[in-house]
């Protein structure tokens, strides 16, 4: 019996591995979030809660931020885009660099470096989104770099599934300072409806970023566009 490994192999096990954990760990925040933001329990208790959301999260947090480098690598391996060499070790470093930030953020959540990491966190992705849109929606009309319309296809609907993460994300950011808020004397009633509006929100988008997640999937396996 002979025993093959292929890097591209070892790479598209990784792929779906990170995004199990996305899918996953976007359940579990999504069920924990009504607790967090359940009235009739103490503040204690939801805060236990938000605890839980945030150990669950960092999961589905790696998972997004590593499917990015897994699939410029791949897609380099597949010949659908053109940067390899120096250019997939520069994205390796990048992205490493990111997980470290994250990992930190998240350590440190309930603290003001936390929050402080965690913004930065959420800036790198107001540059990522457009970066990766144009050559997305490019490729979708036949044009720039990518070369497959299913590839293509897979870039833009990441881009516009980081746009609802970065929206829940926060909303997770907002637990924090809100809990806090009212440890130093802010209205209760203010808070509350504020965590329910935005706890709304995230629970309309979060069908959307299922749907989009498994969407994602289906084009990487069954690539049904040329």
């Amino acid at each position: 019996m002979e025993f093959y490994v292929t890097t591209h192999g070892v790479l598209r096990w990784l792929h779906v591995l990170a995004m199990v954990y996305w899918l996953g760990g976007e359940w579990g925040v999504f069920n924990t979030s009504r607790y967090v933001t359940n009235m009739n329990l103490s503040l204690e208790e939801r805060r236990r809660h938000m605890d839980t959301a945030f150990r669950i999260d960092i999961l589905a947090r790696l998972g997004i931020i590593l499917l990015l480098p897994l699939g410029i690598h791949m897609g380099y391996d597949l010949g659908l885009q053109p940067l390899g060499g120096p250019w997939i070790t520069a994205t390796w470093l990048f992205f490493g660099a990111w997980l470290c930030l994250t990992l930190a953020a998240y350590f440190t959540h309930q603290s003001d470096l936390g929050l402080r990491l965690t913004r930065i966190d959420e800036a790198l992705r107001y540059l990522l989104i457009p970066a990766l849109l144009v050559p997305g929606v490019m490729g979708l009309m036949g044009l720039g770099p990518l070369g497959a319309r299913w590839y293509a296809f897979k870039v833009t609907l990441y881009a516009l599934l980081l746009v609802i993460g970065l929206i829940l994300r926060v909303v997770m950011r907002h637990w924090v300072t809100l809990f806090r808020s009212l440890d130093t004397g802010a209205s209760r009633a203010a808070v509350e409806a504020q965590l329910g509006r935005e706890i709304a929100l995230a629970r309309i988008l979060a069908y959307f970023y299922w749907v989009g997640i498994a969407t994602v999937a289906f084009f990487g396996v069954v690539k049904p566009i040329a």
